[in-house]
């Protein structure tokens, strides 16, 4: 059966070291991830998907829960043959990343929080994403994009990577980007879950991150047992792309570590 998500998979298919698997944020897709493709790619298998809704995935109106996102991740690695592998995401999809945990943490063998958080959402909070999700569904992408562009990264970053910021964001079907927003808005609390976490956890933030600051960070840091924290300077909410170097360094160290005790 073909995968219901759109996906990239490259690099050795052989089964050590453990496949590397990212999942974007919102209202991103898979290019988000190419820095870390290109640098892990020539030694591990990474998987890149886009989520239902986003990128080249089929776009599904309504509501999407966290819960059906990582119902997806499942399905999509199971149709590769995938059954261990290391877990990565950022913002929301650190908040997959935790979902996916909760469903079926036998499978997973490292896990890697980007500028996210687990607390559920306060009663403004829904407020405000559904009133997002009306928003965007009304006008489009463009807006919000250019509003929030110099938060997703910052206003020092490099002018090609805000610019492939902006892209992914105004490329983001309203739809897909409107049931995420209201899936996520009834998402769980996942803080006892991370402190039951017994795999490697590596919890990497930007400095400059206006969303999902450095306190947040920390607090995850000090519920994962065994977690290693990262803050990466001059960087908001995207250090991935932001200062890909300082990044992909620190989810080396990581994944040396995770190979280690995997």
């Amino acid at each position: 059966m073909a995968p219901f998500l759109a996906y990239e998979d490259k690099g050795t298919k052989a089964s050590t070291p453990l496949p590397l698997v990212l999942i974007h944020g919102h209202p991103f897709d898979h290019t988000m991830w190419v820095p870390q493709m290109a640098a892990f790619s020539p030694a591990r298998r990474v998987i890149t998907p886009d989520l239902r809704g986003y990128g080249a995935s089929p776009v599904v109106p309504g509501v999407t829960p966290l819960s059906t996102f990582a119902e997806d991740i499942a399905a999509l690695l199971d149709s590769l043959g995938v059954d261990r592998f290391i877990l990565g995401g950022l913002s929301m999809g650190g908040q997959i990343v935790m979902e996916c945990y909760r469903q079926f943490p036998e499978r997973i063998h490292g896990l890697i929080l980007a500028d996210t958080f687990p607390a559920p959402e306060t009663p403004a909070g829904k407020k405000s994403r559904g009133e997002m999700a009306d928003r965007l569904l009304r006008e489009g992408m463009r807006g919000y994009a250019d509003e929030v562009l110099h938060k997703m990264v910052a206003p020092y970053a490099d002018a090609d990577v805000a610019a492939h910021v902006h892209r992914m964001m105004t490329g983001t079907p309203p739809e897909g980007a409107a049931a995420a927003l209201r899936g996520r808005a009834e998402r769980p609390d996942y803080r006892d879950l991370l402190t039951r976490v017994g795999v490697p956890s590596l919890v990497v933030v930007g400095e400059d991150d206006a969303y999902t600051p450095v306190s947040d960070a920390r607090a995850m840091h000090e519920a994962l047992p065994g977690s290693t924290l990262r803050i990466i300077a001059r960087a908001a909410h995207m250090p991935n792309l932001e200062r890909p170097d300082e990044f992909n360094e620190a989810l080396a160290a990581f994944l040396k570590q995770a190979d280690s005790s995997s």
